[in-house]
């Protein structure tokens, strides 16, 4: 099980199953019946766009995004599916605190529930710095699938890095 590595922290018996799925070569199959389409955000202007609708829609009263991107500096055999940032910048005599949501590039041809995943679990951190349950209470508040889409979006990387991309 050592392709496994996106799956460390969930049980023994759920990583048997992931194993077993991979082994077999289904997961394409499982992949592609359920989300058979890649989403169409493909620039940043439209990735932007979606992550501020969602923001908008729950998170109105949180501080302001200043960017939202595809980061090719990304890489997920960090543990990085996306970075929230909180970056400060002196300009004059006054600090300027700043927002942004960078997105792993690798993750332009996802499909878009994945995506969401992705999205809702870099705008939780406008609110929730630590992934504790108050975080995870948010993600699923925007997000009631996330965790089932987290897992999938785990397994996937699991399959890509055995098989390769599907979309």
């Amino acid at each position: 099980m050592a392709d496994l590595r996106y799956l460390k922290g969930y049980a023994p018996e759920i990583q048997q199953q992931a194993s077993e799925l991979l082994a077999s070569g289904k997961t394409a199959a499982f992949f592609l019946g359920r989300y058979p389409e890649p989403h169409q955000l493909q620039g940043a202007r439209a990735l932007h766009d979606y992550t501020m609708a969602l923001k908008n829609q729950y998170l109105r009263s949180s501080a302001p995004i200043s960017k939202v991107i595809y980061d090719d500096r990304i890489h997920v055999i960090d543990n990085a599916l996306g970075l929230h940032t909180f970056v400060s910048r002196v300009q004059g005599n006054k600090l300027k605190a700043k927002n942004e949501i960078r997105i792993s590039s690798l993750f332009r041809r996802l499909p878009e529930p994945l995506l969401n995943m992705i999205v809702v679990h870099e705008l939780a951190h406008l609110r929730e710095k630590a992934h504790d349950k108050a975080f995870y209470r948010l993600c699923c508040h925007m997000q009631p699938e996330y965790h089932q889409r987290e897992f999938e979006l785990r397994l996937y990387l699991c399959h890509r890095e055995r098989h390769g991309d599907l979309w």
